[in-house]
C-alpha cells in the first residue's frame, strides 16, 4: 500500500507515480476533496504520535504534516478572537494616520479608502480560511496546487521571508515604541528585546498556546481598545483642512494608495489563513469558518483603522505615527492602558507571523529534524526579525507605509494563480497534489513572476521609488496589486492550457483516493 508523504514525514514509502497524460483524479459524487488519515499514517505523523491534539503547554511537533482525524479539534468562532486580537495593535492604528497625515485625504475619504481596501482583504481571506478543515494543510502547502512543489519555492520562501523576518520586525517596533513610552526608563532597544522574548516563548511551543494566547487576550484588548477609540473620534473634526503631503498627489491618487494600504494590512494575513483552521474537525461549517475568519480581521481592522485618522486632526501639528502621539490624546490612565495593550497587542500578531513564517520556510521542503523542525525555524526567524526591527526603529512611519505596499505587491499574483488554480480545478481531488513532491505545475511560478515583474515598474508608487504610470498619471495611485492578481490570474489560465502539469496517478489506498 502506497502512502504520500510530504517532507519532513518521518515515512517516505512507495509514492505515486506521474505523467503528463493522466487525467485529474476527480470525485465521486458525495466524495470529500480531503484526505481521510489512517491508523497506518498516524503512527508516522509525529502530531499523532505525541497525541498533541488539544494541549494548550506542549511544543508542537512535527512540521507541514496534514493533521490527523485524532488531533482535530475546536470550533469556527474562535477564529474570530484569532483574527482580532492580531489586528488590536498600533500598527493597524498607523494604516488610518498615514491616509491625512501621508497623503493629504479628508478623514471621510480615509474612511471610505479603509472600508474598501480593508474589505477586499478580508474576503479572500474567508475563502482561504475555509480549506483549513478540509484538507488539514497549512496554507502554503495547499499552495502547491498551482504551482508544483518546486514552484511552490517562490510564493512560500517570499512569505517566509515576509511574515516570519519582515511582519515580525514591524510589529516589535510598535510594541517597542509603545513600552518605551509606558516606561520611559527603558531605552527602545531593552523594550524591543522584551517584546521579542514574549512572542519568540509563545511561538515557540506552537499552534495551541498561540489559539489560547489570542482567545484571553482578545476580548481585554477589545474593551480597552474600544474605550480609547470613542476618546479619540470624540476629540476628532472630520471637517477639518486637508494636510499638503508635499508634493503632487491628485485626491485620487491619495485615495488609492491609502486603498492599497488597508488592502495590504488586511490581505497581509491570507498567506497564513489555513494555517489557523487546519486542525478544526473536517465536518466544520465551511462557511462559518470563512465569515469567522473574515469579520475577526475586518471589524478590528476598520475601526482601529478609523480611529487612526481621527487622531490626525485631534492632534493636530503633533500628529506623527507614533504611539505616544494617540495615547496622549486620552486621561493618562487610559493611555497607560491603551500603551500596555499596544505591546500586548503586538505580541498577538507576532506569534502569527512567526509561526506562520516557519511553516512557508518548511512547506520549501527543508529538511530539518521532523519533530521540532516547526519550533527550531521559529526562533532562527524570531532572531533575523529582531536583527531588522534594531536597524528600521529610527524611522517607523516611513519604513511602514514601503512596507504596507510591498506586501500587497506579491501577494496579488499570488492570489490570482490560486484561487484561479481552485476554479479550475473544481471537482478535482487536490490532496495529491497538495502532498506530492513529484507534483509540477510552472503555469503558477510564471504567471506569479510575470504579474510582479510587469506590475511593479510599471505601477509602484513608492518613496523609493515611483513607477512609470503614476509618475506621469498621480491620480491613478498605486494600484500595483490589482494589476499583479489580474495578469497573474489571466495568464495562468493561459499557460496552464500551454503546458500540462503532471498530474499524480491515483494512490491505491481507499483513503487516498478519496483525497
Amino acid at each position: 500500500m502506497g502512502r504520500v508523504c510530504e517532507p519532513g514525514c518521518i515515512a517516505d514509502r512507495t509514492r505515486p507515480s506521474f505523467t503528463r497524460a493522466d487525467p485529474p483524479l476527480r470525485l465521486r459524487e458525495g466524495q470529500n476533496a480531503a484526505v481521510v488519515t489512517t491508523r497506518e499514517e498516524e503512527e508516522f505523523n509525529p502530531i499523532a504520535a505525541e497525541h498533541y491534539g488539544a494541549k494548550t503547554v506542549a511544543v508542537e511537533p512535527g512540521g507541514v504534516e496534514v493533521i490527523p482525524d485524532s488531533e482535530r479539534h475546536g470550533n469556527p468562532r474562535q477564529l474570530l478572537w484569532t483574527w482580532s486580537s492580531p489586528n488590536l495593535e498600533f500598527a493597524t492604528i498607523a494604516v488610518g494616520i498615514i491616509g491625512p497625515l501621508f497623503f493629504g485625504l479628508s478623514f471621510w475619504q480615509t474612511v471610505a479608502a479603509i472600508v474598501l481596501g480593508t474589505a477586499l482583504g478580508c474576503s479572500s481571506h474567508g475563502v482561504l480560511s475555509s480549506w483549513g478543515p478540509m484538507h488539514g494543510l497549512c496554507q502554503m502547502v495547499l499552495s502547491r496546487t498551482g504551482f508544483g512543489y518546486r514552484g511552490n519555492i517562490l510564493p512560500a520562501g517570499m512569505n517566509a521571508v515576509v511574515a516570519g523576518i519582515g511582519w515580525f520586525a514591524v510589529n516589535s517596533i510598535s510594541g517597542a515604541l509603545a513600552l518605551h513610552v509606558l516606561i520611559p526608563g527603558l531605552s527602545s532597544t531593552i523594550c524591543l528585546l522584551i517584546i521579542v522574548a514574549a512572542q519568540l516563548a509563545i511561538a515557540f511551543y506552537g499552534h495551541n498556546l498561540v489559539q489560547a494566547f489570542e482567545r484571553y487576550a482578545g476580548p481585554v484588548l477589545a474593551v480597552i481598545f474600544a474605550i480609547g477609540v470613542v476618546v479619540v473620534l470624540s476629540q476628532t473634526d472630520p471637517g477639518a483642512a486637508r494636510i499638503d503631503p508635499g508634493f503632487p498627489l491628485p485626491t485620487s491618487g491619495g485615495f488609492l494608495i491609502e486603498t492599497a494600504a488597508a488592502f495590504g494590512y488586511a490581505c497581509g494575513w491570507n498567506p497564513y489563513a489555513s494555517d489557523y483552521s487546519r486542525y478544526f474537525p473536517r465536518n466544520s461549517n465551511r462557511k462559518a469558518v470563512g465569515l469567522y475568519a473574515a469579520l475577526g480581521v475586518f471589524v478590528s481592522c476598520v475601526v482601529l483603522e478609523i480611529a487612526g485618522a481621527g487622531m490626525v486632526s485631534a492632534a493636530g501639528k503633533s500628529a506623527d505615527v507614533l504611539p505616544g502621539v494617540y495615547t496622549g490624546l486620552m486621561p493618562t490612565w487610559l493611555g497607560d492602558l491603551t500603551l500596555l495593550c499596544i505591546a500586548v497587542g503586538a505580541v498577538a500578531a507576532n506569534v502569527l507571523n512567526i509561526y506562520s513564517g516557519a511553516m512557508s520556510f518548511l512547506a520549501l521542503g527543508i529538511k530539518l529534524p521532523p519533530r521540532r523542525a516547526r519550533s527550531i525555524v521559529a526562533v532562527i526567524f524570531g532572531i533575523l526579525g529582531l536583527v531588522l526591527a534594531l536597524v528600521a526603529i529610527a524611522n517607523p512611519g516611513v519604513n511602514y507605509e514601503n512596507f504596507l505596499l510591498v506586501i500587497a505587491y506579491w501577494i496579488g499574483p499570488w492570489l490570482g494563480v490560486v484561487l484561479v488554480d481552485r476554479w479550475m480545478r473544481r471537482g478535482e481531488a487536490l490532496h495529491p497534489w497538495a502532498v506530492s513532491i513529484h507534483s509540477v505545475n510552472w503555469a503558477g511560478p510564471i504567471a506569479m513572476a510575470v504579474g510582479i515583474v510587469v506590475s511593479i515598474p510599471l505601477f509602484s508608487n513608492q518613496t523609493e521609488y515611483l513607477g512609470v504610470i503614476p509618475k506621469a498619471h498621480p491620480g491613478i495611485g498605486d494600484i500595483t496589486f490589482f494589476v499583479g492578481f489580474a495578469i497573474a490570474a489571466v495568464l495562468y489560465v493561459v499557460l496552464r492550457k500551454a503546458l500540462p502539469d503532471r498530474t499524480p496517478t491515483p494512490p491505491r489506498t481507499k483513503e487516498a483516493a478519496a483525497a
